[in-house]
């Protein structure tokens, strides 16, 4: 049976499930910053992505250790996570592999979530350990939505909101097909040399998902336009950031630190050759964290 876990430190209060390990709640002041899960748009708010970010193709693949039957987003979000560790501060969870897992990804593994507030911002922080006796590959990453409009600023609309990014730059995002592929020889640049992408519906449904690419200092803030409320992201480590809402009348926006990201054209079609892909050696462990600022 899941169980809910509430941590709180200051104004910050998160509550996670251990079902999924997932965030679903994350409050400042009192006031929901995270999106609330309402199955009319999609009833998720903020899945643990591992080993894989995205999806492959034909939720198959074939590795060292045999084939691979994953779908989009893996199987840490689908499965009961124990609950290791518990402060009022934070909360440690404990995913390990099992004949079931063993069924769909054929390695040994222990994936600990672990969530801590410190008044003024969350840290959701991944380590991965190779508990197997061959090497593990695997990506992850995290899916975190946020109510838009934003706490505090109840009179704003979707298209107030805007990323707005530690630099100037000029990315690019690849062309993604209806399947979820995704294809780097095809390139949108979304701006010229500028810190702040306005965001739309139609911008987002048009790309299913933007994928950005070495987001400069690892740093985002998701920033309503109108009353500079938002949450500010900082994931280093982390090589590539997606942007996501479910329908063009979705009233969220997921802004997800992934390290690696959905399978694409140009790959060769075995697992470990998938862009970003962590491998451990037996024994080995990794570990990786990203930070959720409310303003």
């Amino acid at each position: 049976m899941s169980q809910l876990t509430t941590i709180c430190s200051g104004d910050l209060t998160a509550t996670v499930d251990s079902m999924g390990a997932q965030l679903m709640s994350l409050t400042c002041a009192g006031a929901e910053y995270l999106w609330q899960g309402d199955p009319k748009f999609w009833p998720r708010r903020a899945p643990v992505l591992f080993p894989i970010v995205g999806c492959l193709k034909n939720d198959e693949a074939m590795s060292a250790a045999g084939p691979v039957h994953l779908k989009r987003h893996g199987l840490a979000r689908t499965n009961e996570h124990e609950v290791k560790e518990v402060a009022a501060d934070s909360v440690t969870y404990e995913l390990r592999s099992s004949e079931a897992t063993r069924e769909l990804y054929p390695y040994d593994f222990c994936l600990n979530m672990a969530y801590s507030v410190d008044g003024t911002s969350l840290t959701q922080s991944f380590a991965v350990t190779n508990t197997g006796d061959v090497d593990l590959p695997f990506t992850l990453g995290g899916h975190p939505a946020f109510n838009v409009p934003m706490p505090g600023a109840e009179g704003e609309r979707f298209d107030d909101y805007a990323l707005v990014f530690a630099e100037r730059w000029s990315p690019e995002v690849p062309v993604i097909d209806e399947r979820g592929l995704h294809d780097f020889g095809r390139m949108t640049r979304l701006m010229e040399d500028s810190r702040e992408l306005a965001l739309t519906h139609g911008l987002i449904d048009r790309h299913a998902t933007l994928v950005f690419h070495d987001v400069p200092k690892s740093r985002v803030a998701l920033v309503g336009k109108r009353s500079n409320h938002g949450v500010e992201l900082e994931f280093p480590g982390f090589d590539y950031l997606g942007v996501w809402t479910a329908s063009t009348e979705s009233p969220f926006i997921a802004v997800e630190p992934w390290h690696g990201c959905a399978s694409a054209y140009d790959e060769s079609g075995r697992f470990e050759d998938k862009r970003s892909t962590i491998t451990l050696a037996p024994g080995e462990r990794t570990e990786l964290a990203f930070t959720v600022t409310p303003f």
